[in-house]
């Protein structure tokens, strides 16, 4: 199931308004939903691996982060939250990716230069993974949405703001929340 708020982004032209594009504003999966699974080459320290959902699954909880463009304001601050708190998540046996539609290339560059080396980010070509998530914006750019997904591959968390700012501190409050194979009580998105 999907949770949806549509927005209009409108632009003013001379006395008239013309509607420039229909954008999701804050679209998810809802928990208890099965997460799509999905193979996607991802970089790390520089270096560029094939990643598995059902592959990360094995090792515990997985946050998987979708956002716009690499080397943005925005994404590179998160990228930052994100890298400052990767202990707290290896704590919790969480891996960490981040999605966005940059190719594997900037991906490399984005893995080393904003995310510090500690965690992959994933080059997701004309969001094929991010649509299936409900995380694509249209004009080909990934909404800036946050999952935990559990072990048992369902949906535990999802938070979905273009404010970079709380991603990072509301997965780890889920994670934490967490029961190995089991949803966190209490969390809404």
């Amino acid at each position: 199931m999907i949770g949806i708020a549509i927005g209009v982004v409108v632009a003013v032209v001379g006395a008239g308004i013309c509607v420039v594009a229909l954008r999701r504003l804050a679209a998810h999966l809802v928990p208890g939903t099965r997460a799509p699974e999905f193979t996607l080459q991802a970089a790390k320290g520089g270096t560029v691996q094939t990643v598995e959902l059902r592959e990360l699954l094995a090792r515990g909880p997985v946050v998987l982060y979708f956002y716009p463009k690499s080397f943005t304001s925005g994404c590179t601050v998160e990228a930052y939250l994100f890298a400052e708190r990767v202990a707290e998540f290896e704590h919790l046996h969480a891996t960490v990716i981040g999605v966005s539609g940059d190719d594997i290339e900037t991906q490399k560059r984005f893995s080393t230069q904003e995310c510090q080396s500690a965690f992959l980010v994933a080059s997701d070509p004309g969001l094929r993974v991010a649509k299936r998530y409900a995380a694509a914006l249209a004009l080909g750019f990934a909404n800036r949405t946050s999952y935990v997904i559990a072990p048992d591959g369902t949906i535990a968390y999802s938070y979905a703001s273009l404010d970079p700012s709380k991603h990072v501190a509301n997965v780890l409050a889920a994670l934490q929340g967490l029961a190995p194979g089991h949803r966190p009580a209490g969390f809404k998105s």
